[in-house]
């Protein structure tokens, strides 16, 4: 319930935004919604019930600092979309338990404050993307940050049956912010329609 205060159980909107540190930094050159983005991210990490004092990074970059990132980790040439790095291996509780099962025996107990790790985006990279695929920008960027962070999370695309739970729990996370946020404008698209 929203508005209840640290050390009750339940963990509303406004007790999320106090506690969980998402870091956003954007480096890309790109005029992007940071506080939308930030807020994307506490919502996907609420619904997948991840303690509110765990921290993440959100870092956006430009094409040529993708592309190094990329080469350097993952030994693969060119930029891409989203990059993660993973820090502390946190994994979403299992179904049926709460967050309290996951850091810290009791409510009072928070345990030690966990570090998710970094999502690198790349909006130059996205922009084209989204283009191509005829959406909006923002909703690339949501679904880039959103599969960073499954990624963060443990989940991952290699196999038939890995890709479609992540990528199904993706949609899911996708439809239900976008159903509770409401239609947004995408300011990129606006520019493409005025031009």
């Amino acid at each position: 319930m929203a508005g209840q205060g640290p050390g009750d159980h339940a963990t509303g909107p406004s007790d999320r935004a106090r506690h969980m540190s998402i870091e956003i930094r954007n480096e890309s050159g790109v005029s992007v919604d940071e506080p939308a983005l930030a807020a994307l991210a506490r919502y996907v990490l609420d619904e997948m019930r991840i303690h509110p004092l765990a921290e993440l990074s959100v870092l956006l970059v430009d094409g040529p600092t993708i592309a190094d990132l990329h080469q350097r980790w993952m030994g693969e040439e060119g930029p891409t979309d989203v990059l993660a790095f993973p820090m502390d291996e946190l994994r979403p509780p299992p179904p049926g338990s709460d967050r309290t099962d996951r850091v810290g025996s009791t409510v009072g107990d928070p345990g030690p404050v966990t570090v998710l790790g970094d999502v690198v985006l790349c909006p130059e990279v996205a922009t084209e993307q989204a283009r191509e695929a005829h959406r909006p920008v923002t909703d690339e960027l949501e679904m880039l940050c959103t599969h960073g962070i499954l990624h963060l999370l443990g989940f991952d695309h290699a196999e038939p049956r890995e890709h479609a739970t992540m990528f199904g729990l993706q949609d899911q996370l996708l439809d239900s912010w976008r159903a509770e946020r409401g239609p947004v404008r995408d300011a990129a698209m606006e520019r493409d329609e005025s031009g």
